[in-house]
């Protein structure tokens, strides 16, 4: 089963942004109470039964069962019957809130992700099933059905490929305005593209963006440190408006188009990038990076601006999109690893730049070496060919 997600600019009608958004403020009260009986149900139980606590106490009846995705869509029905309010979005958009909750709640307990907070915005939700057509097309316009919304006319800035269904479909509100991500599903299964061709290794930095084995060296640019004193200076005016006054309002939505513009910047040099990898080979390795480590030392500003965890991500999908081989390959060493003997050369400093092994004589980039190193072990690990770098040489 194949799935692609496709991503369209919605052109919504004034009442149809209103309806939007307060379906959007309501999927927020949902989620919000949902999470405070549950933060209640837990602090409840944080004391002995035969003595309370001076921090809390139980408020919630002992033999009271835990709040669970089931059982908050069961009260969610019987709310609808007490809050009118309720019964203006789609039942399925609201079970979806629920399920996004559990989701989070899922992530903590699995993946060690931190306890789930309260939402102050919502800025999607999510039609999982639809009956009709999705996507039509009428008096000379595209138009995509939105259940209890309507036909709401829609940029189809690419056809969705024939064979495939629309099975699921998200509206998600940005300051530049209303996207529909439509869920397309066919019933085929595409293989992963074998190992072939000439392959290239990837070492990710911040001395350089990446660096090949190759040696292409791309440079990192840098997207939010370079637009930060604009941020500054519209965070500044903001600081001195009256809050919820109009200018206090246009100054958000400016530094909110900025931000999503920052977002997309980096996300086009992403997309860039791993196409120009897929010209250059056929077969590509990364480092499997601790990513979640890196974003918390002392250069942590430069790493998240650099999102290496998003290009990674991309990297991997379009190079299944152009049926290239990708894989990562373990980054423990590799810069203390030289490609040509294999010697373990010792931990370098940042600012030593230049590989130069001192029992072989290779010498290069030090990031190109770690690249060469990288190539050698997603080769090994799948028993093909060893690279020997530095005499222009492959062998068995």
């Amino acid at each position: 089963m194949l799935n692609l997600t496709y991503e369209y600019k919605l052109i919504p009608t004034d009442a149809q942004r209103e309806t939007i958004d307060q379906w959007l403020t309501i999927c927020r009260k949902v989620y919000n109470f949902a999470l405070r009986e549950r933060k209640d149900w837990v602090n409840s139980r944080k004391c002995d039964v035969n003595s309370c606590s001076i921090r809390q106490e139980y408020t919630i009846p002992a033999d009271a069962p835990r709040p669970t995705f089931a059982r908050q869509c069961k009260t969610l029905g019987q709310a609808k019957q007490l809050i009118p309010e309720l019964k203006l979005p789609h039942t399925h958009v609201l079970q979806q809130v629920l399920r996004q909750l559990e989701a989070a709640f899922v992530a903590m307990w699995d993946r060690g992700h931190g306890f789930p907070r309260f939402k102050q915005r919502m800025r999607s939700f999510v039609f999982p099933q639809l009956n009709l057509e999705s996507v039509q097309r009428f008096e000379g316009a595209d138009w995509v059905n939105l259940p209890k919304i309507g036909r709401v006319k829609i940029h189809l800035s690419r056809p969705i490929p024939e064979g495939f269904e629309v099975k699921q479909i998200r509206v998600v509100k940005r300051a530049s305005g209303y996207y529909a991500m439509l869920t397309l599903q066919c019933d085929v299964e595409v293989p992963q593209a074998l190992l072939s061709g000439h392959g290239i290794g990837i070492d990710l930095g911040l001395e350089h963006f990446l660096a090949t084995s190759d040696g292409e060296l791309i440079d990192r640019p840098r997207f939010f440190v370079d637009g930060q004193s604009k941020l500054k200076s519209l965070q500044r005016q903001l600081k001195r408006k009256k809050k919820r006054s109009r200018k206090y309002s246009q100054l958000q939505h400016q530094i909110a188009k900025y931000h999503e513009y920052i977002s997309n910047s980096r996300k086009d040099f992403h997309f860039k990038t791993a196409h120009h990898l897929c010209d250059q080979g056929q077969s590509v390795f990364a480092e499997d990076l601790n990513l979640k480590a890196m974003s918390a030392g002392m250069l942590c500003k430069h790493t998240l601006d650099a999102g290496f965890g998003q290009f990674l991500s991309i990297l991997s999908h379009v190079c299944f999109k152009r049926d290239r081989y990708f894989a990562k390959v373990n980054a423990s060493g590799t810069s203390q690893t030289c490609p040509r003997c294999q010697t373990h050369t010792g931990r370098k400093e940042l600012s030593e730049r230049v590989h130069q092994c001192s029992e072989c004589g290779y010498q290069t980039n030090r990031d190109v070496a770690a690249a060469q190193v990288v190539l050698q072990r997603g080769y090994a690990a799948v028993g093909h060919i060893a690279v020997n770098f530095g005499e222009g040489k492959l062998h068995e």
